[in-house]
């Protein structure tokens, strides 16, 4: 059996300096995110989401970026389920890429709201048709039987809507609105580059998003 304490990898890809770093966060998430999809990392868009519920105990999952822009980043879900639930109790969420070929991290951290009605309403009319029905099918986090109810139940929204289900009002997007950013590179001797970016205090002089080195 392998021994977990002995493994051990050097990250030497790359470097990461606070002076080469964007102006503004979104900016240098978009430049890391592009690389990404440009060198063929494996979902790109996967994000750990983490919430909290309401016994302050925390809980993660993952689910896939689908917009990102001077909002926030977005992704989509049933709002019933753990994470709609527990976002409803307690507005505020971090989220994680981890984009290990990169040997690349980003930690986002935030306020969530709902998006507009109408916003969710597009993004589900432009989704594959399974998966419109899939999410009239599946009660989300909700304990079932087996598989066959998942089955049944898309059967059943199949007849029911036929080729042009509507959105269902248990579903729908997401953003949050970054509030803090860390990007970090990994680095030889686990010396590695940590750079977060806060918003600016103007009572100390400063304006827009503050860059700052943070200690591995």
């Amino acid at each position: 059996m392998t021994f977990l304490a002995d493994l051990r990898k050097s990250y030497e890809r790359a470097t990461f300096d606070e002076t080469e770093a964007a102006e503004a966060p979104l900016a240098q998430f978009q430049t890391w995110l592009q690389q990404a999809i440009d060198g063929g990392v494996p979902e790109p868009t996967a994000m750990t989401l983490a919430t909290v519920g309401p016994e302050g105990r925390p809980s993660t999952r993952v689910v896939l970026l689908k917009g990102c822009d001077a909002r926030g980043l977005i992704w989509y879900t049933n709002y019933a389920s753990r994470k709609g639930r527990e976002l409803a109790a307690h507005p505020w969420a971090a989220l994680q890429f981890h984009w290990v070929e990169l040997e690349r991290v980003v930690r986002i951290e935030g306020r969530v709201e709902r998006l507009p009605e109408a916003e969710s309403d597009a993004y589900y009319a432009s989704r594959p048709l399974d998966s419109r029905l899939g999410a009239w099918a599946s009660p989300q986090s909700e304990v079932i039987p087996g598989r066959s109810v998942l089955v049944t139940q898309a059967a059943e929204a199949a007849l029911r809507h036929g080729l042009n289900p509507p959105r269902p009002p248990h579903w729908g997007g997401f953003v949050l609105h970054p509030e803090a950013w860390e990007f970090w590179q990994g680095r030889k001797s686990r010396l590695h580059d940590r750079i977060r970016y806060r918003p600016a205090d103007p009572g100390r002089g400063e304006a827009g998003w503050v860059r700052e080195r943070l200690a591995p």
